[in-house]
């Protein structure tokens, strides 16, 4: 077999990126536990037989000889102590060099896996830039840059050169980011795809140097973005997988063994790539309730406020539909744009009404969501830009708005919600359709091994 499939009974829920409140941790962990001891051959070999069963490990013990102690340290200190699924699985098959394909749900611990791989290859001494993160938008670039930046933040025992992280994104100042890279290359470049591609196309810099490539929401990128030709290119011409140790992520990689064979065929990763496919049987979030309202399109805005009034969210995330070129060119108002003005006349409750869509400016989409992780309450009317990688942990029910085109929209949607560590609460995802619409819900459900319950108001 060209690739290998590993598969895992049980995932645990975990945010996809850091949390950022340390009182959600106890800070007794067992950093006092023995490490283990063996050679790097041996201790991989040790690893791999312990995934095959159910095991206490540590990530420290997982990451030890690895990772480097001030890396660790700063984990524990934030809170992740045991690994989740993913990172059980492909930690050690990502620390023998092999490619990996990362493929488990939302909230599952994709972020930290690849970056303690990152972190275990880098060296902060060599003045070059030695690992590439990928993302398909600026925020999602900007969370991975957060959590990378506070995993490296230096310690003062730790003697040498800190680890720098250099975010690389639409909208960013590209002219200090060229002084940057040519006085002092970062180590870490967290970057998306166009931004990356100019800065390579100038010969501003070059991927001969970088040991890791990371793509995340690799599926985005290759299926839903117009950026493919490009991705391609990256992976392609301007670096060679032979070169490189290859890490590609997602929740959903449709007909993901056809993938794994374009994978290797078209030489974006090795030919002993592996695919860590974790919680194949279900990929929807244990904690999510789904439900359904039928409603016409002439009633939708007060069916969604009753559902408000009713629910009471914590935080929300209003989901709308991306507006055509038809009604586009026909000057009509977009979806978004009139929900929120219906919401500021009608809605009454304590959560604050923000706005976040693809056509915003950067700043406009940047200071809607510093408003957002302040504290306090919101409903959020988005498109699909905020259902990739958007880690909002206080979000407690979705509102398909518009019911997405895709099932793999909807799966990402869904996976918004339901990520704050440690809780057991079940956050409500609930689609408001028309009776026409039905059929494409029950799909989502067939395809996604959940059941969604009418609602009759």
């Amino acid at each position: 077999m060209a690739s290998q499939l590993l598969f895992v009974p049980h995932l645990s829920l975990f945010p996809k990126t850091l949390p950022f409140h340390a009182s959600l941790f106890s800070t007794k962990h067992p950093t006092t536990t023995r490490p283990l001891h063996f050679s790097s051959n041996s201790r991989i070999r040790y690893l791999q037989a312990e995934t095959e069963t159910p095991t206490a490990l540590t990530l420290r013990q997982i990451c030890h000889g690895f990772v480097p102690e001030h890396i660790l340290h700063r984990m524990e200190e934030i809170g992740f102590v045991f690994p989740t699924d993913i990172q059980r699985e492909a930690l050690p098959t990502l620390f023998t060099g092999r490619d990996c394909i990362l493929h488990a749900q939302t909230g599952s611990g994709k972020t930290l896996t690849y970056l303690l791989l990152i972190f275990s290859l880098i060296n902060p001494q060599r003045s070059s830039v030695q690992a590439v993160i990928v993302v398909p938008t600026r925020e999602l670039g900007t969370q991975v840059t957060k959590v990378a930046r506070i995993l490296a933040a230096k310690s003062t025992d730790v003697e040498g050169k800190g680890c720098t992280v250099m975010a690389l994104l639409d909208g960013g100042m590209l002219t200090r980011h060229k002084s940057w890279l040519k006085a002092e290359p970062p180590a870490i470049v967290v970057a998306t795809v166009a931004s990356l591609c100019h800065m390579l196309e100038k010969h501003i810099f070059r991927l001969d140097s970088v040991r890791v490539l990371v793509v995340d929401e690799v599926d985005f990128l290759f299926y839903s973005s117009k950026q493919v030709g490009s991705v391609r290119k990256l992976l392609t011409s301007f670096s060679s997988c032979d070169k490189r140790q290859t890490v590609f992520a997602s929740a959903s990689i449709p007909q993901h063994n056809h993938f794994v064979h374009d994978c290797i065929q078209q030489k974006w990763t090795k030919r002993d790539v592996v695919h860590v496919h974790v919680n194949a049987i279900m990929p929807m979030p244990l904690c999510l309730l789904h439900k359904f309202v039928v409603c016409g399109k002439e009633n939708k805005h007060q069916i969604l406020l009753a559902l408000l009034e009713s629910d009471a969210p914590e935080s929300a995330i209003i989901f709308v539909g991306e507006q055509s070129e038809k009604s586009k060119k026909a000057g009509n108002d977009p979806s978004t744009t009139l929900l929120i003005e219906f919401l500021k006349t009608s809605y009454n409750g304590p959560l604050e009404i923000l706005l976040l869509e693809g056509d915003m400016n950067f700043n406009s989409r940047a200071a809607s969501l510093t408003e957002i992780r302040q504290g306090g309450g919101f409903l959020l009317v988005s498109t699909d830009i905020a259902a990739r990688g958007i880690d909002l942990i206080e979000t407690t029910h979705i509102f398909n708005f518009d019911l997405p085109q895709t099932v793999t929209d909807y799966l990402h949607r869904a996976g918004r919600a339901g990520r704050k560590p440690f809780s057991a609460r079940k956050c409500i995802v609930t689609n408001l359709i028309t009776s026409e619409e039905r059929f494409v819900l029950q799909r989502f459900e067939n395809e996604l091994m959940f059941s969604c319950e009418e609602l009759m108001l």
